[in-house]
């Protein structure tokens, strides 16, 4: 691309016109800023168009859909109602026996009610995808969302509770006023470092599972497609090095969970805004505690600078830092090892597109999104991990139930096939979820967590009946023309295309 910003800003107002995004400076401040410095402008306009409306359709059509059916999620009866008399069973009068044999046996509240298959999502609305802090009312969309998937892919009934509070205290004694109602807590899209110090006040003593989707979630799936990606290009564990963009909740947790399961802690080298983390970062000793344990743990060179610095040489780049594209320049893929691994997780727009990194010389690059290959993304963790940790009523979801369904996630995408565009499994796989769900409950009961001793065939076989159930209800009801299609647009077809794939 000429240096001229000249040109560069000709050629993004050129693909606004042809792609349809709006005027200049909306766009390019959201989202295209990368493109006159990424080195696509040795792609014709056309395909390079193409490549952007692509990555843009989700966004067109969940603007579209969301308002037509105000809302991804309701609650529906469980019991029988064959008529108005049914009521004394479910309600008073009959609902007092219930009632007074949990006050006999607080432990029997899991066999009468739902509170077994029941998840809080809790949020501040302080850090919602890479959208920053933009609250709880706004964070609600993202928080339903999960709910669907919750619910669609685990079987398990998620709700979303949105705060109106950011103060971590506040929030620590709302998810406490909410236990009792509830069989896991999923904290989600709170800012750091104060996420980090709610998991740990609620994680040990609440009496059920406390977990942190930003965190716990997204080291478990990264985990598991770096153990693929690392087959497929012939490369150990412990032998390989990785660099990390971003220095957040995400990238902290993914650090532990892949020294945990064999990255070697010296190999990390992890750039934070400000820099590489190293032992002169002494600002964060007081600051941020959990980055200067990372500072003291890793980057056995000693490394200094920014990016470049930390990435020269790396066999994997792991990147969850601002939404791009642009963030990750091209440039500085071609300065990685060989066969290079590329993550680019931001949400939601990665830190380089995929087609840019490859033309960079990536070998496998993965992002969060469904619709490029590899997706990193936590959609195939929590449903199932929270599965297999209700159906033994676990206390509390540890790290090794983590590396368990990393472990799970990544010997299924071995058994399918691994190659340079199926490093992991996807939503659409089927056993991918009562499998991963069997192993962090049998997990559980390993490492003394669990209040019910199953074997892994039973747990396999009931997250299977509840999955199966899920489903099915959702496809009885769209049949039946209870959960509306889609409404019939000009470009309904095309629409539809994306949606499915």
């Amino acid at each position: 691309m000429p240096s001229d910003g000249s040109s560069g800003r000709k050629r993004v107002e050129c693909l606004i016109r042809i792609t349809g995004f709006g005027n200049f400076n909306t766009v390019k401040s959201a989202s295209l800023d990368g493109i006159s410095q990424s080195g696509s402008a040795t792609r014709p306009l056309a395909q390079e168009a193409k490549l952007l409306r692509r990555a843009y359709a989700p966004a067109r059509l969940a603007m579209k859909y969301h308002p037509y059916y105000h809302g991804k999620i309701e609650i529906a009866p469980k019991v029988p109602v064959n008529s108005y008399d049914d009521f004394a069973i479910w309600y008073t009068p009959g609902v007092a026996d219930p009632c007074k044999e949990i006050q006999r046996n607080p432990e029997r509240v899991f066999d009468y009610t739902n509170k077994s298959n029941s998840v809080a999502i809790v949020t501040d609305g302080t850090r919602v995808l890479g959208l920053g802090d933009i609250g709880p009312e706004a964070g609600l969309p993202v928080m339903e969302g999960k709910s669907l998937l919750f619910k669609y892919l685990g079987g398990v009934d998620a709700y979303p509770i949105c705060l109106g509070t950011k103060d971590p205290v506040q929030i620590e004694n709302a998810v406490r006023w909410l236990q009792p109602s509830f069989g896991g807590i999923n904290l989600e899209d709170i800012s750091q470092p104060k996420c980090f110090d709610i998991l740990a006040a609620l994680r040990s003593d609440l009496g059920i599972p406390v977990w942190h989707d930003d965190q716990q979630g997204t080291g478990t799936v990264v985990c598991a497609g770096l153990i693929g990606a690392l087959k497929v290009v012939g490369k150990k564990r412990r032998d390989s090095t990785i660099c990390m963009l971003g220095a957040g909740a995400a990238n902290i947790a993914v650090a532990r969970i892949i020294i945990e399961a064999g990255i070697t802690p010296g190999n990390i080298v992890m750039v934070d805004s400000k820099g590489i983390l190293n032992r002169q970062r002494t600002d964060l000793s007081e600051t941020f505690r959990a980055k200067w344990d990372m500072a003291l743990k890793t980057n056995k060179e000693g490394r200094s600078g920014g990016l470049a610095e930390a990435v020269k040489g790396a066999d994997a780049l792991l990147a969850m830092a601002a939404p791009g594209p642009g963030v990750v320049p091209s440039r500085l893929i071609r300065t990685m090892s060989d066969d290079p691994i590329v993550f680019a997780c931001a949400n939601p727009i990665p830190e380089i597109w995929p087609w840019e990194a490859k033309e960079a010389g990536a070998k496998i690059v993965a992002t969060g999104r469904s619709d490029f290959p590899n997706q990193v993304n936590n959609s195939i963790g929590f449903p199932a991990i929270f599965r297999g940790t209700l159906d033994v009523r676990a206390r509390m979801i540890t790290d090794e139930m983590c590396i368990a369904a990393a472990e799970e996630i990544a010997n299924i995408a071995e058994e399918n096939g691994l190659d340079e565009d199926k490093i992991i499994p996807a939503m659409s796989d089927w056993e991918l979820f009562p499998r991963e769900a069997a192993a962090v409950g049998a997990e559980a009961v390993k490492r003394g967590v669990a209040r019910l001793k199953l074997s892994r065939k039973e747990l396999y076989e009931k997250a299977t009946a509840i999955i199966t159930h899920a489903r099915k209800s959702t496809e009885l009801l769209m049949r039946r023309g209870l959960i509306k299609n889609f409404p019939a647009r000009t470009q309904r077809g095309r629409d539809r295309r994306v949606v499915q794939g």
